[in-house]
């Protein structure tokens, strides 16, 4: 059993190596050679395409990075997948594009704006996923488990 003095000797002990760890921790971080973000790759025409990404909900259907609806494919590495020419068609459609049964909204974008949709995919391609380089749909898992 510690005494008083011992145990507060042992918590403010603990403290200091524990904010010690954190602050370390941090610094490591933010070091310029863990930076995963991508942000170099930050231009003009990726900002107009994430603007266009959240005005309109894409999320509400779409994932990207893991983050978002469900009911659409995943867009993460969209541009290796199915490439830019196909995704330019698919954000330029005047009628609504209706894939496996799934209706995606004809938004009809001008040749600028799927551009600039493009390059946002583009970048978000560029981040560092950690080693997870395949992300997958919740709604394809039970396709990849049949194979």
């Amino acid at each position: 059993m510690l005494s008083k003095k011992q145990a507060r000797a042992f918590f403010l002990g603990g403290t200091v190596v524990t904010f010690l760890i954190f602050i370390g921790l941090t610094i490591f971080s933010l070091s310029k050679g863990q930076d995963q973000t991508n942000h170099e790759g930050i231009t003009e025409q990726v900002v107009r395409g994430k603007v266009l990404w959240e005005e309109n909900n894409c999320m509400g259907c779409h994932t990207i990075l893991g983050e978002g609806g469900y009911y659409a494919p995943e867009l993460t590495k969209v541009i290796e997948r199915r490439g830019e020419g196909y995704i330019k068609a698919v954000l330029m459609s005047p009628i609504p594009w209706n894939p496996n049964g799934r209706r995606m909204v004809a938004y009809g974008f001008s040749k600028e704006e799927a551009e600039d949709l493009i390059a946002f995919f583009e970048w978000i391609e560029g981040i560092d996923l950690n080693g997870f380089d395949t992300v997958v749909s919740p709604l394809a898992k039970d396709r990849m488990d049949k194979n």
